[in-house]
């Protein structure tokens, strides 16, 4: 089941609109990629639960969420070093961890920072 803009209480503006009609597939093809990373988020929280990343806190304290944040930049860095192991230098992957993998886990941890900041992360 997907996701609407109706689901998540958003409304269609101008910018959305005109995009939507002037590149059709690049936005359908968008929407899907944000679809399919809300999944893989889903499966990997079924696996491990919020306390990966809140390290057994509730973020309820400002150290809390710096210390959460710092974890999600070690992260985030190791996915740009392999991003630039493989683009910049022409490294193979050693793993078989396809670069859109990659690509993905950058973006999910993006979200799942901002999650963390705002102070809704395990609600």
């Amino acid at each position: 089941m997907s996701i609407t803009e109706r689901d998540l209480g958003l409304k269609k503006d101008s910018a959305v609109s005109e995009m939507e009609d002037k590149f059709p597939v690049m936005t359908a093809e968008f929407k899907r990629i944000q679809q399919e990373q809300y999944e893989l988020f889903c499966a990997k929280q079924k696996n491990y639960g919020p306390d990966n990343i809140s390290m057994g806190s509730n973020l309820e304290r400002e150290d809390d969420r710096k210390l959460s944040l710092q974890g999600l930049f070690f992260r985030i860095n190791d996915k740009i070093n392999r991003y630039k192991q493989m683009i910049m230098f022409g490294s193979q992957d050693a793993v078989g961890e396809p670069l859109n993998d990659t690509f993905k886990d950058i973006s999910v941890y993006g979200i799942i920072a901002q999650l963390v900041q705002s102070g809704k992360w395990g609600k």
